[in-house]
């Protein structure tokens, strides 16, 4: 079992940033793949930015390139997503979610823990 809880959303102008959290508890996530996703009202839960086991390899939304960044520290049982230049259709809930052995999956699906999420509202 794995209990995954974000933190450090909140409401930011434009242009500003966040830097958002996601602590795992358990000893099996160091070796999984991990995924940021978000969700707007009425809209579909779209994958933003995934990382594998190591954190030696990336992947990011074409939305989100060269804005965010993914990272994760594995002695602190956490992945980050960095987010700067932030846009007011980057408002959504953002959730972190356990993807595949070892390596990042975009799809939901392959994403079997998630957290509670975290309310990210970009405005001015």
């Amino acid at each position: 079992q794995l209990q995954l809880v974000e933190s450090g959303g909140g409401l930011v102008q434009p242009g500003g940033s966040l830097r958002l959290s996601c602590t795992a508890s358990g000893r099996t996530f160091s070796t999984y793949g991990m995924g940021w996703f978000r969700q707007a009202p009425g809209k579909e839960r779209d994958f933003v930015s995934g990382i594998n086991w190591s954190g030696s390899s990336t992947y990011y939304a074409d939305s989100v390139k060269g804005r965010f960044t993914i990272s994760r520290d594995n002695a602190k049982n956490t992945v980050y997503l960095q987010m700067n230049n932030l846009k007011p259709e980057d408002t959504a809930v953002y959730y972190c979610a356990r993807g595949p052995l070892y390596g990042a999956d975009s799809r939901t699906s392959k994403h079997d823990y998630w957290g509670q999420g975290t309310q990210v509202t970009v405005s001015s």
